[in-house]
């Protein structure tokens, strides 16, 4: 609960990684939160907000690397909890049985997902090395981007619908200052700004750039699990990710630096092409039971198709804090950013490690008064 004593903090950025975080830090209470954000949830999709574009699922990326791990197995342990039978957030997940295939022969080391096999070469599809298959979850984004802010709003937190163009504005006004209310003390600033960490005056890192993904949306309720291909090193892989409302996201690209902000025509054709391939069950099952299925099967049940702008950085995810100047002397700037196509899996486990810095400064700020 906010109380008049509470440090007052501004969390730049609404996506996954920003309304997690938030969420975090509010609910541990003696802290005001407030949101600063071009855009939220409810809005109309945009190129300009990555996490509606999404899949999503999760299936780490740590591969090995035990500081990511920690970071994607806390995320995924409270997803799970989330998405169980009458649990707070079930409609927004939808667990399901995933098969993940590897070109390329790798260990992703996820041994420690529910159900974890690995595939005997027997049922290796053609020209895959490895496989494996567990028990994840996906995550249908827009329901549960507005689960994240709803519940951050019923916890007391607040939002304002603002483009900061440098995080001195915040630091020195706080989150008012853009409805021009008299300035409010700012006790701490989380940045959030995904791919706008590139541009946003005080942060300007160099090493954040855009790795353009392009995705199908089908509507194929029939299809109630996972399935991924995919090779570590070129810009292609496969995946079917089905929701729980019955759509299914098909995918994928992987490009860095393509800033092309529409779906591409040619590029929806060959995802679809590469995607039947995969998953024959992606057409209805009258189609199957008459023929085999095409491409144009798939456009038939085709809701949409777009892409989105994953805030990769060089380096990896940003978790640090510094010291910048407030209306009042120093004040701590959390960074947690540069997740790249890892958002939603390692969310959680950010939002933690960037609270923790975050109260680990503000203790030093009493002890140092």
């Amino acid at each position: 609960m906010s109380t008049e004593s509470s440090k007052n903090v501004v969390v730049i950025g609404a996506g996954v990684v920003g309304l997690t975080t938030a969420v975090k830090i509010q609910e541990k209470g003696g802290y005001n939160v407030t949101i600063v954000a071009e855009t939220f949830p409810s809005d109309p999709k945009t190129i300009r907000y990555t996490s509606l574009w999404a899949g999503a699922h999760h299936v780490s990326h740590a591969e090995g690397d035990k500081k990511q791990e920690a970071i994607d197995r806390e995320t995924f342990d409270v997803m799970w909890e989330l998405s169980k039978p009458g649990g707070e957030a079930e409609c927004a997940f939808l667990r399901i049985h995933q098969t993940d295939y590897y070109y390329d022969g790798r260990n992703t080391h996820m041994e420690w997902m529910p159900d974890f096999k690995p595939l005997p070469e027997t049922d290796l599809i053609e020209n895959a090395k490895t496989g494996c298959t567990f028990t994840t979850v996906t995550i249908d984004t827009p329901v549960y981007c507005s689960y994240l802010l709803s519940r951050f709003l019923a916890r007391g937190g607040t939002i304002s619908r603002s483009s900061v163009q440098h995080i001195s504005q915040i630091a020195e006004g706080g989150a008012s200052v853009f409805t021009r209310k008299s300035p409010v003390k700012v006790d701490a600033i989380v940045a959030c700004p995904g791919l706008g960490a590139r541009t946003l005056g005080g942060v300007e890192d160099g090493d954040v750039y855009p790795t353009r993904g392009q995705v199908v949306i089908l509507r194929a309720p029939w299809v109630r699990f996972g399935r991924t291909a995919s090779h570590a090193k070129d810009g292609l892989w496969t995946y079917v990710i089905p929701r729980r409302s019955g759509d299914v996201i098909v995918g994928g690209t992987k490009v860095d630096n393509d800033w092309y902000p529409i779906a591409r025509r040619e590029t929806t054709l060959e995802i679809l092409q590469r995607a039947l391939a995969l998953c024959p069950e992606l057409a209805s099952p009258e189609v199957r039971a008459q023929r085999a299925p095409t491409v144009d099967d798939l456009l038939a049940i085709m809701v949409e198709d777009g892409c989105g702008f994953r805030p990769s950085r060089k380096g990896g995810i940003r978790l640090d804090v510094e010291r910048i100047k407030g209306a009042d002397g120093n004040i701590p700037l959390v960074s947690n950013y540069g997740h790249g196509g890892g958002g939603y899996q390692s969310s959680w486990g950010t939002a933690k490690i960037a609270l923790e810095l975050l109260e680990k400064a503000l203790v030093q700020d009493v002890s140092q008064a």
